[in-house]
């Protein structure tokens, strides 16, 4: 079957657009379940035609079938079969990672732009974050049975995002764990990412459920299935960031304390905070590589350089902003510089950065008398 791509009247009047151009058809219902978001359940967009003969309606039905069908078509490789191909890459000895496009939330990516990972111990495996999605979560379980017999043990979730916790659903609930801060933005928050996500990855996310960890991390270097492990309670990406320090190896699971080759994001950051934490990362000896939460994994400290050098800039030109007494608008106007040009999304990322940080910084310069006249 050969199709081609539908005209824009023609899109227009057959899918709801979303994200990026794209369709989002479904939303959240009840858990497990996704439903056609739209009037009274039906395709939102269409015009209700004046006393339709059975033909026309049949053909105009049979054109919304075609366009929808050629759309599907027309997507991703795997996208049909919701796979996301993940091939564990062993980064050290015992010690593998996937790694996630640099991208936005999609439902060509299926909401695959982290980074997870897990170590392989003497008696069992330490997995770090378990994806956007219970087909991750199932998909990733299955990828660590490939490289080893050993069961799960434990499973960490860094920090409350929902590309980081999505997939808990896949792994023994009694492994789940993470730090106490992070369970209680799972609580909160958790619902609302899911449902958001549905909106964004469409049917990638069918069955999944938030389940929260129940055991609590507690700081510190231990011996965990036989490996020498150290678990640093950081934030400022969010209210609560876990690091893993597998000691053995060097290797240091930062998380989304630090982005390479793509801009960092602010839903929940205290930059000042975060700065700190990048000081005390920077601050680790013997480290021999670095997984970022997002962007491929290095041997230098590269994800610290940039990480830094986003947040820095991104706090003055909001600071500065409010101080020139400029609104949102004319802050979102503001050229990215060109030391930024290699990240990804450095202008999407910028222009939310300024939704969710401009307020506090606007009422902080009204507070001071800051804000020069103009």
């Amino acid at each position: 079957m050969i199709c081609r791509a539908p005209t824009c009247d023609e899109a227009q009047g057959a899918t709801h657009a979303g994200t990026n151009g794209r369709a989002n058809v479904w939303r959240r219902s009840t858990p497990g379940r996704a439903t056609h978001a739209g009037t009274n359940g039906h395709l939102s967009g269409f015009r209700r035609l004046p006393r339709p003969s059975p033909h026309r309606h049949a053909a105009a039905l049979l054109l919304a079938v075609l366009i929808v069908a050629c759309t599907l078509l027309g997507r991703p490789v795997h996208a049909s079969q919701f796979d996301y191909g993940l091939e564990p890459r062993r980064i050290a000895e015992g010690v593998y990672v996937l790694i996630g496009a640099t991208e936005d939330f999609s439902f060509a990516n299926g909401g695959d732009i982290v980074n997870t990972g897990f170590i392989v111990g003497a008696t069992g495996v330490i997995v770090i974050d378990t994806g956007p999605s219970r087909r991750y979560g199932e998909q990733m379980l299955a990828a660590i049975a490939r490289v080893t017999e050993q069961p799960v043990v434990l499973t960490l979730n860094t920090h409350h995002h929902p590309d980081h916790f999505l997939g808990n659903q896949a792994f023994p609930p009694e492994t789940l764990a993470a730090l106490p801060g992070t369970i209680r933005g799972i609580e909160t928050e958790g619902e609302a990412f899911s449902a958001n996500m549905y909106r964004l990855n469409g049917d990638w996310m069918r069955g999944t459920e938030v389940f929260v960890p129940r055991q609590r991390v507690e700081p510190g270097r231990r011996t965990i299935a036989g490996r020498d492990i150290e678990l640093l309670a950081l934030g400022g990406h969010t209210d609560a960031d876990l690091v893993v320090i597998d000691h053995a190896t060097g290797t240091v699971f930062a998380s989304d304390l630090l982005f390479h080759g793509r801009a960092p994001t602010t839903p929940h950051a205290d930059i000042p905070r975060w700065l700190d934490s990048l000081d005390r990362l920077e601050s680790l000896k013997n480290v021999q590589r670095w997984v970022p939460g997002h962007g491929e994994l290095t041997e230098d400290t590269a994800p610290i350089a940039q990480t830094r050098a986003w947040l820095e800039w991104l706090t003055a030109t909001i600071r500065d902003g409010a101080e020139a007494g400029l609104d949102m608008p004319e802050l979102l106007a503001t050229p990215i510089p060109e030391r930024f040009f290699e990240l990804e999304l450095a202008e999407s990322e910028f222009r939310r950065s300024v939704v969710h940080l401009f307020p506090a910084a606007e009422q902080a310069a009204l507070a001071a008398g800051g804000v020069r006249s103009r």
